[in-house]
């Protein structure tokens, strides 16, 4: 749900519009910005993420609008189907299909719609589903960060001394990384989906968003527990308990959303200092130059 919303946000920042004609011009798909279709134009389809459309002249099959303002003056043989945003139907105006919308539309006289007309329903009981959906997801994400937490230390046991020293001799640094990584990965990814060519790998780094803030997380977890339970206790001992309380704090509404967001934050700074540092090491010991031994005085 949190990386669906961010990406709705930020396709909402992208200003220009990206226009993707195939068939001889026939169709247009625009992530963010406007679509007109004047008088005498005649398009196949027409899909907009983020914007206005006004069809004053012919769309032969659909309309689809995902967030904006739609004004319907000419003709369009399908549906038209606005998922937000305002709808106005001119008199004269033409649809062919049904119209779909969740705000109530204005259709003028005159207007003709040989379909049905008919509202989404995107009513929810907060009341009866709000705190068994918050459990649920608690309980999921609080077994699915304890498993990743456990094979990474598995598999990884170097990583127990990296992020400890990393968060603790680098910790500016760390929190500056992690906020870039944060906040600027989504951008990437809609500055990616802007451009068609590359709209697969816009869509892949969405989706692995979640994955990327998860691993922050249970890196900082790992670091929290490293300040409370310090070596040569276990490793997993230390991860345990860092994990046990953010887990906790999780369930307070509010405080728990922002606790996460603060080490995930965190946890991918750590993990960005640890990863540098360990790589500098790595490419250094091979050929680090011996030192000269140290001349002998004269006897």
């Amino acid at each position: 749900m949190v990386i669906g919303a961010g990406a709705i946000a930020c396709l909402g920042l992208a200003t220009p519009a990206v226009a993707q004609d195939t068939g001889g011009g026939r169709e247009q798909i625009v992530l963010s910005g406007r679509i007109d279709v004047d008088e005498g134009e005649t398009l196949n389809r027409v899909v907009i993420f983020n914007g206005p459309a006004a069809i004053a002249g012919r769309v032969t099959e659909s309309v689809i609008v995902f967030n904006g303002r739609t004004t319907i003056s000419g003709t369009v043989g399908g549906d038209v189907v606005v998922f937000n945003g305002s709808v106005t139907v001119r008199s004269g105006a033409t649809i062919g299909g049904d119209l779909v919308t969740v705000d109530s539309p204005a259709v003028e006289p005159d207007a003709t719609i040989r379909g049905e007309q008919r509202r989404m329903n995107t009513d929810f009981d907060a009341a009866r589903f709000g705190f068994a959906s918050r459990i649920a997801w608690w309980i999921g994400y609080t077994v699915s960060t304890l498993l990743l937490g456990l094979v990474l230390l598995a598999l990884a046991p170097g990583a127990d001394n990296a992020l400890a020293v990393a968060a603790r001799e680098r910790t500016g640094a760390a929190i500056g990384l992690g906020a870039a990584a944060f906040f600027l990965l989504p951008v990437a990814a809609v500055l990616l989906l802007a451009i068609i060519v590359a709209i697969p790998l816009g869509l892949f780094l969405l989706l692995a968003l979640a994955l990327v803030y998860t691993f922050g997380y249970v890196a900082g977890a790992h670091v929290l527990g490293r300040r409370l339970v310090k070596p040569p206790k276990s490793r997993f001992a230390a991860f345990l308990a860092g994990w046990a309380i953010l887990r906790a704090i999780a369930l307070i509404p509010v405080l728990g959303g922002l606790v996460w967001l603060l080490t995930a934050i965190f946890g991918l700074g750590v993990l960005w200092v640890a990863a540098r540092r360990t790589g500098t090491a790595e490419h250094a010991a091979p050929g680090s130059p011996s030192v000269p031994p140290m001349p002998q005085p004269a006897g």
